[in-house]
């Protein structure tokens, strides 16, 4: 049986260690807690965590907030989506993936967004991706200042 449920304070840090596999520089769990309790829960970043039968910690992590954009209108923006190497292949990303959908059409946006990084170790995400429904709309481009 998986469970899907927001993370609030004081539980944030059950979400640690599947946040750790795609954003290792989080540091410790209750550094990862505090900023995301303090810093992106003020900019509308919320947390869910799907949970196996039992399991403390949550075996995948979602993390999200709704923007609004010139381009895309009212959008949900998945900033974070990681499952646990053990617990891959369960279901739990694409049971996310859905709930964030139905929480887009919830929050009347007009699109869902997620970026991805490229290369062989991605394509099976970018295949979960496509299995939801999701395109490859745009190239996503950066650099430090």
């Amino acid at each position: 049986l998986m469970v899907i449920r927001e993370l609030l304070p004081p539980d944030t840090a059950l979400g640690w260690r599947a946040m750790r596999e795609l954003r290792p520089h989080v540091g410790a769990a209750a550094a990862f807690a505090d900023h995301v309790d303090t810093v992106q829960r003020r900019e509308g970043y919320r947390l869910l965590g799907s949970f196996e039968d039992g399991a403390p910690e949550a075996a995948a992590v979602a993390g999200f907030r709704v923007t609004h954009h010139l381009a895309w209108g009212r959008a949900l923006y998945v900033d974070d989506l990681s499952t646990l190497p053990a617990a891959r292949g369960r279901g739990h990303a694409g049971a996310l993936l859905d709930h964030l959908i139905e929480e887009a059409a919830r929050l009347r946006c007009d699109e869902l967004h997620l970026d991805s990084g490229v290369g062989t170790a991605r394509w099976n995400a970018h295949r979960l991706y496509m299995n939801h429904g999701l395109t490859i709309a745009s190239h996503h481009f950066s650099r430090t200042v």
